[in-house]
């Protein structure tokens, strides 16, 4: 079973496309080694996977599965050997979640007029 599929049906990513990027991307290990999306997943190959923060979650494969199943059974897909995080990335990740709203997507292009404005005045400018 292709990897991309596999990390979809385990509900590791929330689409196949997700995972695909992931994959292109670097983000994902398969037995220490970076993975294509088109690799081949059999029970007991250990998967790596870079998450936001620099968090790394390891995982291993237990059985493949080549439809769709409800998430109680897919978190039976594989074993999750991912330790648990510290104070500091909690305290972090719960920063970055109040921060988000201000914050605006890289892929937003340049601020139009009305955006120029609320930033001048956030920045006490005028």
């Amino acid at each position: 079973m292709r990897l991309d599929q596999w990390l979809d049906i385990a509900c590791l990513f929330r689409t196949r496309s997700e995972a695909q990027k992931a994959c292109k991307g670097g983000k994902v290990d398969v037995n220490g080694q970076a993975a294509k999306p088109h690799r081949d997943i059999r029970a007991g190959d250990e998967i790596e996977i870079s998450r936001t923060f620099g968090r790394r979650q390891k995982i291993v494969v237990r059985n493949v599965a080549e439809r769709h199943v409800p998430k109680a059974e897919a978190r039976q897909l594989y074993e999750d050997l991912t330790p648990q995080p510290t104070p500091e990335e909690i305290e972090l990740r719960r920063l970055a979640r109040m921060a988000a709203p201000f914050t605006r997507p890289r892929s937003a292009g340049t601020p139009d007029r009305r955006e120029r404005r609320e930033l001048r005045r956030l920045k006490g400018r005028g």
